[in-house]
């Protein structure tokens, strides 16, 4: 069975269409298409229902997918364990959207300039979506928000930045916390994701609740509407923030209920030590974060 069959059929399967997955793979739609009809004989089942230029999968392939998955990880493995450097294979690497740009693009260049040999794949996702990848073995480490949940003994973490709740409003805007909070349209930081919910504790238990104009899940999007005047928000203090000091005014809570942690995290026993190791070490070195030794595993933050 040909791995590579077999990745397009997870593709598909999370594209949804045919053309999506070969997009993805950068391969033709008939090729695509080949390879899927070739499993369905191997496995002598339907794969997918196909409905217009959408497909779904079947009972079948839905039992097949996690098997899958795991198939591909291990083949990608065993061709890493043979490329013979030392800094051999590759490590898949998680960030959020603010991790993306502060702490991804400073480090890869640092390890590019020490390291050239070694190869990094950048995953970029909201921290609940890595911690699934993470989780499931898709991605090596992540650098995300620290998870509201126990975290199982099978995963390790650091804490790269404590970050401060604070009020974020255009510099032309007076008042106290609460005038501004009452007289200005409230952007909030989406509740859903781990982050947003540190900022709608604080606004619950001060009674501070009201009716919002925006739910966004981007720290970037929201200081570029509060720049433009367009509303307030309350947001953690992230590295990058400081790109809008011109127009924005910080205000910040020094409650460190209300902060958010950015942490490192990855398998307890990783399957590319010396390119963790050495992500780790560089990623270390920038002045916007500090390190913090390991932290238990099986925690829960409160």
């Amino acid at each position: 069975m040909d791995t590579r069959f077999i990745d397009s059929l997870i593709a598909v399967a999370e594209e949804g269409s045919i053309a999506g997955a070969a997009r993805v793979q950068m391969i033709t739609a008939a090729a695509v298409s080949q390879r899927i009809q070739s499993l369905e004989r191997e496995f002598k089942c339907k794969l997918f229902s196909r409905a217009g230029n959408t497909v779904q999968p079947t009972d079948a392939c839905l039992i097949i997918l996690p098997k899958a998955k795991s198939l591909v990880r291990e083949a990608r493995d065993l061709l890493d364990v043979v490329q013979g450097s030392e800094f051999s294979g590759t490590l898949r690497i998680g960030a959020n959207s603010t991790s993306l740009m502060a702490f991804i693009p400073a480090t890869l260049k640092s390890i590019r300039a020490s390291v050239p040999e070694a190869k990094f794949h950048i995953t970029p996702g909201n921290s609940i979506d890595l911690y699934r990848s993470l989780i499931n073995g898709d991605i090596d480490t992540a650098i995300m928000v620290m998870p509201t949940s126990a975290i199982p003994k099978s995963l390790r973490y650091w804490v790269l930045r404590d970050e401060s709740l604070a009020l974020i409003h255009h510099k032309s805007i007076e008042g106290s916390l609460n005038e501004i909070l009452d007289n200005n349209p409230y952007i909030r930081y989406d509740p859903t994701c781990w982050g947003g919910q540190m900022s709608e504790l604080y606004m619950i238990e001060k009674g501070m609740t009201k009716n919002t104009i925006f739910d966004l899940d981007s720290l970037e999007a929201i200081a570029q509407l509060v720049s433009e005047e367009v509303g307030v928000s309350m947001v953690p203090i992230w590295a990058g923030l400081e790109e809008f000091k011109e127009t924005i005014t910080t205000v910040i809570i020094p409650d460190k209920k209300y902060a958010r942690k950015m942490v490192l995290m990855h398998a307890y026993h990783p399957r590319q030590p010396r390119l963790q190791e050495l992500f780790m070490k560089h990623l270390s070195e920038l002045e916007s974060i500090y390190v913090t030794e390991p932290s238990e595993v099986g925690c829960k933050v409160q």
